[in-house]
């Protein structure tokens, strides 16, 4: 039975907000999804992914994460729960059509959650990833925690599990341009507002997933934009402004992100923020 994708849409949001998640799906996989190819290689180098690597991405995206570890040889599993238009330009990048580009050999894309990507034909996962950045938004720290206790019964003990989020906000230059988000959002209507990242976000997530910390870095993943609009699109692309759309209204969220972004502007139109990103490898028990 083909799982249920659970789509989820900032609350009260009007009909043009969500008809533009397709073109946000794509200004996520064109645009901002690259700004973490940092991360992803300085993992996969640590971690020695290869041919003997069957991993598993949970909140796999538009999958690039997925393509730069099959490059390597690994044998891939995506799930993605919440975004069927970015879970589709993965499958595009993955599991292109038979009369289109080849397939990469042992790719699979699951709509859904972890307990969804089960396959008893195979062996266990020896590698399970989590790269969307956890400490972004209030409450993405439990959602992440009960996705990777899902995860845990797929892998073999002692399995290396990697959490990611934001490093410190003195030093992510993007930081002062995601308060934005925390500005505008209404509180009353739930916590789904950006919040600065916490020294621990990364150990509590383990620790309540009932993983075993096991070593962590740093990687400096700057953030650079062709021009303003580049960057506009980037941004509201993550979806930490959705709240902040919902509050207010699209053009007031452009028009103060457009502020913020101000300081970061080059002479040549370009947009560029240094950023540090940290992972956390743990293990399951």
């Amino acid at each position: 039975m083909t799982p249920t994708l659970v789509r989820q849409h900032p609350a009260h949001a009007g009909p043009a907000f969500r008809a533009d998640l397709g073109a946000r799906a794509r200004d996520w996989s064109e645009i901002q999804e690259r700004m973490l190819v940092p991360l992803y290689e300085a993992v996969y180098e640590r971690l020695e992914v290869g041919s003997a690597t069957r991993l598993l991405g949970l909140g796999c995206g538009s999958g690039l994460a997925l393509v730069m570890a099959a490059a390597r040889g690994a044998s891939v599993t995506g799930v993605e729960p919440s975004s069927a238009e970015r879970l589709a330009l993965a499958r595009e990048r993955l599991v292109p059509q038979p009369w289109g580009a080849r397939a990469r050999a042992h790719a699979r894309l699951v709509a859904g959650g972890p307990e969804d990507a089960h396959d008893s034909g195979t062996s266990p996962y020896n590698l399970v990833t989590a790269f969307e950045p956890v400490g972004a938004l209030a409450g993405d720290g439990e959602r992440l925690g009960a996705s990777l206790r899902a995860a845990a019964p797929l892998a073999a003990r002692g399995t290396p599990v990697v959490l990611a989020g934001w490093g410190p906000p003195e030093r992510c230059a993007t930081s002062s341009v995601l308060r934005v988000a925390e500005k505008l959002a209404d509180p009353l209507r739930g916590p789904a507002s950006w919040r600065a990242a916490r020294r621990d976000d990364l150990e509590e997530v383990a620790a309540r997933a009932g993983l075993e910390p096991d070593g962590s870095g740093r990687v400096a993943c700057p953030f650079g934009y062709a021009g303003l609009d580049s960057a506009l699109r980037g941004l509201l692309s993550t979806g930490l402004f959705d709240a902040a759309i919902t509050a207010t209204d699209q053009a007031q969220v452009d028009k103060e992100l457009t502020e913020a972004l101000h300081p970061y502007r080059r002479h040549d139109g370009t947009v560029w923020m240094p950023n540090v990103f940290r992972y956390l490898v743990a293990r399951v028990r």
